[in-house]
């Protein structure tokens, strides 16, 4: 796998995926990214803009199993994880896979379970694998979870922890599409049809590959140290009580890396930290004024990349 094949994958995922979610391309780009770098994806918005729609049909352009979990107040870890049951016949315990168990994770509106249900992903997501009753089930590879969670204002909802937040490796906005698509949506009714007839592009092995040479794309000391100048401004900001993490720096540089491939290149460029900054660093940090809205953050990180030199 070379920086232009993968660059000509990201094309065929990006005109497939536009089928469906149209006037949206660079919202699909930043999600094909994360599915490039190997990551998990949060979407904030509110519910009926096309969240769901946008990961089955990355699902079903990567022949992948997707899987959907509807985050409710009443949801349980078993739900997800899955459970031990007891077989009479052989009088021992069988494990019965959950959800989790998939290629592609919809946790829709997670933010509506409860703290002890939203943790049920955390080992998950930062290790590829589950733990019930003592032992460890491997997830299938790839393993990305996209979760959609309402805006902090609506009724019933919990905030995520940061130590959950911090799993993610982007958080975006999906937005309400433009009119003309509206009414394009209006006169055909809808995308259902569109989505159900969606042809695998790419091979689950292609995108593995891709993984795969993420690492190697280069990252040269000056770009290295515009991430870092880049956390440092978060960790002093006077309107910033909890800045970037270690793992916030090490997460801009993998998805700038993969961002570098979509493009068919095998080396960072300042733009490329400029472009997925917001994205990779608002979900990460917590203001002083407690205010946790995407909108906010990432207003607050781009005036920090307005003030941070760009290397020439």
């Amino acid at each position: 796998m070379t920086p232009k094949q993968a660059q000509l994958i990201a094309k065929k995922l990006e005109d497939k995926v536009s089928t469906v979610i149209h006037g949206k391309r660079e919202v699909i780009k930043l999600a094909i990214i994360t599915l490039f770098a190997d990551g998990h994806l949060l979407i904030e918005d509110i519910p009926g803009i096309g969240k769901t729609t946008l990961a089955q049909a990355l699902a079903k352009s990567l022949n992948l199993e997707f899987q959907r979990i509807q985050f409710t107040s009443d949801l349980l870890p078993a739900d997800i994880i899955g459970v031990s049951i007891f077989n009479q016949k052989e009088a021992s315990f069988t494990f019965r896979p959950g959800p989790i168990f998939g290629n592609i994770i919809l946790a829709d509106e997670i933010n509506r379970a409860t703290p002890k249900t939203q943790s049920a992903l955390l080992e998950a997501m930062a290790e590829g694998k589950v733990s019930v009753e003592r032992k460890r089930y491997e997830l299938p590879k790839p393993f990305t979870v996209i979760a959609t969670q309402n805006p902090m204002e609506h009724e019933g909802t919990f905030p995520l922890p940061d130590s959950q937040l911090d799993r993610f490796l982007m958080s975006i906005e999906l937005g309400y599409p433009p009119r003309e698509v509206e009414q394009q949506l209006i006169i055909t009714g809808g995308v259902e049809k569109i989505l159900e007839d969606i042809e695998p592009v790419v091979t689950k092995e292609e995108l593995l590959a891709i993984h795969k040479i993420v690492p190697k794309v280069k990252i040269s000391p000056e770009i290295a140290n515009y991430i870092l100048d880049i956390a440092q401004k978060t960790r002093t900001s006077q309107a910033i009580e909890i800045g970037v993490s270690t793992r916030g720096v090490e997460n801009l540089a993998k998805v700038c890396r993969a961002m570098a491939l979509y493009e068919g290149r095998s080396f960072v460029i300042p733009d490329d930290i400029y472009t997925l900054a917001p994205h990779v660093l608002a979900h990460r940090i917590v203001l002083k004024n407690k205010e946790r809205s995407l909108k906010s953050t990432k207003s607050l990180i781009e005036t920090i990349l307005l003030e941070v030199p760009i290397p020439i």
